[in-house]
């Protein structure tokens, strides 16, 4: 079968479950991974053919896409801040949000003055490691330390760490166990007991919101990594700050991702502990995100 003929086929299969843009995009995605041709390719080209074996993993990645599985589990791979990674349903599918967090971290560090020395970065919640290898890939003379609590997902963050060419320590831990950094002593606990920069991405999407949630995340992404129960909406970011305040540097910025729907109350539980310039960003869609702070 022609690849162009199949496109037909592929968008009708779908049409019921998602638009036609996002179809496309689907296509394209797939044409590249399972074929290596871009769009301009079969342009170009329109009488590639896909054999018997090619038609049958089309045909499965569109069973999945019917019962709403994300592409990016389907291929088992995304694209997160120019890079490659590998995600599974043990770790959440990067997005643009945290892209901008990222963003946001490199060109604020790229403003500290290299004789100043090693930049240590501590990424908790690291999931697929999106953050902290993107921060080590990005920004100069770092030292980058990861934890999450999920043995399955920093094994898929370590693969990722390879895949990208960049050295991050990663630990297995549960924050909400730890009081303070410096409990822990080195030759047991591989994380140093002071950093330049603290960033997470923890869950925080209340179970009051599951509504809003697309099928696609509410039945194959982690909850371990999405939900927290709605009487403590805030429960990782007070403990977070808890620990930043005592194991940043002086001078030392931490970084959030946060729920939209709770940015005034996030920032007051920054200030509470003592951070100065907080400050509360925006993402692309106008809706609040990101809590930068600094310590005294």
């Amino acid at each position: 079968m022609l690849l162009k003929n199949y496109k037909t086929t592929f968008l009708k299969k779908l049409s019921s479950l998602y638009d036609e843009q996002e179809i496309d995009s689907f296509f394209y995605i797939i044409l590249e991974k399972l074929h290596g041709l871009k769009r301009i390719d079969l342009a170009l080209n329109p009488s590639n053919v896909m054999d018997g074996n090619h038609l049958k993993k089309w045909n499965s990645i569109v069973s999945d896409l019917k019962v709403n599985k994300p592409i990016q589990y389907i291929l088992g791979e995304t694209e997160f801040y120019g890079l490659r990674f590998e995600v599974n349903e043990n770790t959440l599918i990067p997005r643009p949000e945290t892209e901008e967090l990222v963003e946001i971290i490199i060109k604020n560090e790229g403003k500290r003055k290299r004789e100043e020395g090693k930049v240590r970065i501590l990424d908790i919640g690291t999931g697929s490691g999106c953050i902290a290898i993107s921060l080590a890939k990005n920004i100069p003379n770092t030292e980058v330390y990861a934890i999450d609590v999920s043995e399955e997902a920093l094994a898929i963050a370590k693969k990722n760490a390879d895949i990208n060419a960049v050295k991050v320590s990663f630990v297995n831990v549960d924050i909400l166990k730890i009081n303070d950094l410096k409990q822990f002593p080195s030759s047991n606990f591989p994380l140093p007991t002071y950093f330049d920069i603290i960033v997470s991405n923890p869950p925080y999407v209340r179970n009051l919101e599951k509504a809003e949630i697309k099928p696609n995340v509410l039945e194959y992404e982690p909850h371990l990594a999405l939900f927290v129960d709605d009487i403590d909406a805030l429960l990782f970011y007070r403990k977070i700050a808890e620990l930043a305040i005592k194991n940043l540097n002086p001078n030392g910025k931490l970084y959030f991702e946060i729920n939209q729907y709770l940015g005034k109350e996030t920032v007051e539980l920054v200030e509470s502990f003592g951070f100065k310039n907080v400050k509360l960003i925006k993402d692309i869609y106008g809706n609040d995100r990101i809590v930068f702070a600094e310590k005294e």
